[in-house]
């Protein structure tokens, strides 16, 4: 079915975007290991690497120990090269074993974010129109490309410098313990302190991060908006207004994105602090104890290493949690789309369609796109194979909506839809929309050839095909004098052409399809009228033997309906043919009457 963009109508305006709901980080976190853990080798070299790496960080101040009591202080110059070499030998294995951890976690990271993009790239496939009426395209946007990239960031780096850090910390404070626990127990007495500032800024960090990308994906969704429609901007003048509203959500981001930085970026400088002040109090306390005896300089010097290597972890995990809070918030927006509901399944014993006759039955349908806000309101007709029924009716009436259902892109709240006699729910989903062909009021072209956007709608259509449809939409027409004809290239959305050719295109892919039910929604509403009476025969030939829905303003469009139904507040009011309802001169017989004084 060609349906690249679908409209729904004013009636859903309104509906806004999602709200950011706090999650469990701790059940975040288990998820993305359950993406991780498919890469168990990877993830086991890299645990390994980083082990091995934090045993040798822990042996180089133990080793400029020795060397200062054993070799320096005693004059043992030879011993003390010798020993020097091997000092330099643990930090050039440290180096070796950093970079393959680097490549390691490089490799498991870069796999599991792309069967996380994939899957999320699937799951918005399979996700209902509701879900994109309810949020912007920017924020969706943001939530496959920023969010991913900050989970990317953390992944690449974060976790093992995290658990590197960690395993740092402990290793250290065992070290000393074994070294001189006198001087352990003071290096360590801020500990408790810094572990609770550390908790509460943690704490009140993540909550602003979740805000932050949260306004970001909104700022995202407004801009997407302001750039596709950058020529409505500039003709109604509305530069000014448009600069004001993205001030107003950029101040909003610069807030929450404030909020986050300023409450975690404490923690750097707290640490540093509580580095300076540790060492100070072991500095102080082992120069006490060398004059009591209890202790040697080179217990000292070890320490004073020690000391370093353990609150500089500290403040390194201050800095990694800022980007790990970031990612697990982005990690939470990215499976708030993995959770959402996918497209309701086929029920159980779904017939596979394999063609309609194109009788259609509306029983009693009414609907409601919000609670309370009925859109649809017992509607009631029937349309039999190959007839063309014409809806219209003033915007916002409602005439959308009963293509909407028809197509299942929303199902009915009260009554029934009907197909050949078969509820249109005992049909597969896919074999539904595979038979009915839709051309839409704002068509959407993809990046390609003319050619390729045509097949769209057929994949395995020949060349040949392909031109006839063209040529059935009059299309061919302006294709033919392009300058590489069907193999022009058309940049995303179409942009290169005119809304008349992207109308033609989109035409020519309904007719490619060939569908038993055919849905014209404005379909002709952007070609000139010279181009439309070329269109209408072209339309015609491809409405014969089929059932056909038009929506049109242009009520020349429907003069020739088998029946036309008046819609308004939801409520078919007139039905009939073009000339039964000019003789009751009600509200079709006005709009036709207006658009003959124009």
């Amino acid at each position: 079915m060609s349906v690249s963009n679908t409209r729904t109508g004013l009636e859903r305006q309104g509906i806004g975007v999602s709200i950011e709901k706090p999650r469990n980080q701790w059940q975040t976190i288990n998820r993305l290991w359950g993406y991780m853990k498919k890469e168990r080798l990877a993830v086991a070299i890299a645990m390994i690497t980083v082990l091995l790496f934090t045993l040798l960080q822990l042996v180089g101040p133990w080793l400029i120990g020795i060397i200062i009591d054993d070799y320096i202080l005693v004059r043992n110059v030879a011993g003390a090269i010798d020993m020097t070499w091997i000092l330099a030998g643990t930090y050039i294995g440290a180096f070796v074993i950093t970079y393959i951890q680097t490549l390691t976690m490089i490799f498991v990271a870069q796999k599991t974010i792309r069967r996380l993009r994939q899957q999320l790239f699937e799951k918005l496939q399979r996700l209902p129109i509701p879900f994109f009426d309810r949020n912007q395209q920017g924020d969706i946007m943001s939530r496959v490309t920023n969010d991913i990239d900050s989970l990317n960031m953390a992944l690449t780096q974060s976790i093992t410098q995290i658990l590197s850090s960690i395993l740092m910390v402990v290793g250290v404070a065992v070290a000393m313990f074994l070294m001189e626990w006198r001087l352990a127990l003071v290096a360590l007495i801020i500990i408790p302190l810094i572990v609770y500032v550390t908790k509460q800024i943690i704490k009140r960090s993540s909550v602003n991060y979740r805000a932050r990308q949260r306004d970001l994906g909104q700022l995202n969704g407004y801009i997407e908006e302001t750039i596709s429609g950058t020529d409505i901007i500039t003709l109604f003048g509305q530069e000014q207004h448009v600069s004001e509203e993205f001030y107003a959500k950029n101040e909003k981001l610069r807030r929450s994105a404030l909020h986050a930085e300023t409450i975690s970026g404490m923690m750097g400088p707290f640490n540093n602090a509580m580095n300076g002040i540790g060492l100070t109090l072991v500095i102080g306390a082992g120069a006490y104890f060398i004059l009591k005896g209890y202790t040697t300089v080179g217990v000292l010097a070890a320490f004073v290493t020690y000391t370093r290597q353990f609150f500089r972890p500290i403040n390194q995990l201050s800095n990694l949690l800022n980007v790990f809070q970031a990612a697990i918030a982005g990690a939470e927006r990215v499976f708030d789309v993995l959770d959402e509901d996918d497209e309701p399944s086929d029920k159980a014993g779904a017939v596979e369609a394999k063609t309609f006759n194109g009788h259609v039955v509306f029983n009693d349908v009414s609907f409601a796109y919000e609670p309370n806000k009925a859109i649809l309101k017992h509607v009631s007709f029937e349309a039999k194979p190959g007839d063309m029924i014409a809806l219209v009716g003033p915007t916002g009436s409602g005439k959308t909506t009963v293509m909407n259902l028809l197509t299942r892109f929303y199902d009915v709240g009260e009554g029934d839809i009907s197909i050949d006699g078969r509820n249109i729910h005992d049909y597969t989903m896919h074999s539904l929309r595979e038979h009915v062909g839709i051309v839409l009021q704002d068509t959407y072209l993809f990046k390609g050839t003319i050619r390729d956007n045509i097949r769209f709608a057929k994949l395995d259509a020949t060349d040949e095909e392909v031109e006839e449809a063209a040529k059935v939409a009059y299309a061919h027409q302006f294709i033919r004098h392009l300058p590489d004809q069907y193999d022009t290239m058309i940049t995303s959305g179409g942009t290169n052409l005119s809304q008349g050719q992207r109308q033609l295109l989109a035409i020519a892919r309904a007719i490619l399809e060939d569908p038993a039910i055919l849905i014209l929604d404005e379909a002709t509403s952007n070609v000139d009228t010279r181009t439309e009476v070329h269109i209408q025969q072209g339309l015609l030939n491809l409405m014969k033997g089929r059932t056909s829905f038009v929506i049109a303003h242009r009520l020349k469009t429907i003069e020739q309906a088998d029946q036309i139904l008046v819609l308004q507040q939801g409520e078919i009011t007139e039905r009939g043919n073009h000339e039964l309802l000019m003789e009751q001169r009600r509200f079709y017989y006005d709009m036709q009457t207006k658009l003959q004084q124009l």
